[in-house]
């Protein structure tokens, strides 16, 4: 009776070891990073009402800087206001916190890099810390399964086009 108990421990194990990767949570893309971190909840219904989600819940791979909630809330009314009424432009500016490709804090060099949105973005590193514009990095690296979120400080505006 002994051996055939020995003989159940390794389908239990198995049988443990699934159970363990089922609890495992899948892989969240960019837009689902930002729509479950609270910090981000402002960028999360902006990225929705431009017509992002879709993008950034695609292959990618992408680099978004994620201004938090105290960030928009340092711009002004009148601005939010204008990008609300703006579809395309709130696209825009969203767009320029978007890099294609994957790019980890260890990897930033000085210097500059094209957005999604066509502009180009100045990004410095000074030790441990990353600047985007002016806008200083303060959680890196939070992982997605289509690219990297860099927590960021700051709204990034697009430089207003050339005539």
């Amino acid at each position: 009776m002994r051996k055939r108990n020995w003989m159940l421990l390794p389908a239990a194990v198995a049988m443990l070891s699934l159970m363990g990767c089922a609890s495992t949570p899948a892989p969240r893309t960019i837009a689902d990073v930002a729509a479950a971190t609270p910090e981000l909840s402002t960028l999360s219904r902006l990225i929705g009402e431009a017509g992002l989600a879709e993008t950034l819940r695609s292959a990618g791979p992408f680099t978004v800087f994620a201004p938090t909630d105290a960030a928009f809330k340092a711009v002004p009314a009148k601005t939010l206001d204008m990008l609300a009424k703006d579809p395309a432009q709130l696209k825009a500016v969203l767009g320029y916190h978007v890099l294609p490709g994957k790019l980890m804090a260890a990897d930033v060099k000085d210097g500059k890099l094209k957005t999604s949105q066509g502009s180009d973005l100045t990004l410095a590193k000074a030790g441990t810390f990353v600047t985007v514009e002016e806008a200083l990095v303060t959680q890196a690296d939070v992982p997605a399964s289509n690219g990297v979120v860099h927590v960021i400080d700051r709204v990034l505006l697009p430089p207003a086009p050339k005539k």
